[in-house]
């Protein structure tokens, strides 16, 4: 039986230029050029939503690297739980760090969302905030007055709603004009639309009116009508 305190086996210098190598072509926050909090709802009804998200997100992540590279913050509730990871400039990190996550029942937070955003955005620079979620069950004026601060900051959110409940829509859109930001529904089962709009979210948090606008030229679509949006705020 081999013992426990044998040394370990010293790494080759083929093993270490090749830990450097895989470091070296990782992101850095330094890098970066554009920051974006992504945040969606966790409670119980998300989890379809959830995983196509979870799927999708490596590609926010290619868009932007075209144009200076993006760090994200994963923020989600679920229950009475209220969570923000730390920032990240890696799609493998962020996806590993949703996959971790199970939907529970609860009532949404978005007042809170809003709220750390905007503490969020007091400390470092933050292109945009984006949200996926598909009810509201909190104060429309309380959000109204998050959204306001929001907006002082000058971060837009970009409010992606799902399914047609009314209120929520309403509210979305209150939040999304306030910030100066972008309403958009989809479908449950829209995967295409999602990526779109999660596309357009990353290159707007990276490059701004303009590089939204010069990619959507390019490609049409969803990210054309946002960017049209975008234009006429």
């Amino acid at each position: 039986m081999a013992s426990d305190n044998l040394p370990a086996k010293p790494s080759s210098k083929g093993d270490i230029d090749a830990f450097l190598g895989r470091a070296a072509r990782l992101p850095s926050l330094a890098q970066t050029k554009g920051r974006l909090i992504f945040a969606i709802d966790a409670t119980m009804s998300r989890q379809p939503t959830w995983a196509k998200a979870t799927e999708i997100q490596s590609d926010m992540f290619a868009v932007a690297q075209s144009i200076g590279g993006l760090a994200v913050q994963l923020v989600y509730f679920r229950g009475h739980e209220f969570r923000a990871s730390d920032w990240t400039p890696s799609a493998t990190v962020l996806a590993n760090r949703m996959r971790d996550v199970t939907c529970r029942s609860g009532f949404t937070q978005l007042c809170r969302v809003l709220a750390h955003a905007a503490s969020e955005a007091g400390r470092t620079k933050v292109g945009a905030l984006v949200y996926v979620g598909d009810a509201f069950e909190e104060n429309p004026d309380a959000a109204a007055a998050e959204a306001a601060r929001l907006a002082l900051l000058g971060v837009p959110a970009f409010m992606f709603h799902e399914g047609d409940d009314p209120h929520a829509g309403a509210v979305f859109r209150d939040i999304a004009r306030l910030t100066k930001g972008i309403y958009a529904r989809f479908d449950a089962g829209a995967a295409k639309q999602l990526r779109e709009l999660l596309m357009a979210a990353a290159i707007y948090a990276t490059g701004g009116a303009v590089a939204l606008r010069e990619h959507a030229r390019k490609t049409g679509g969803e990210l054309l009508r946002i960017a049209d949006q975008m234009d006429r705020k």
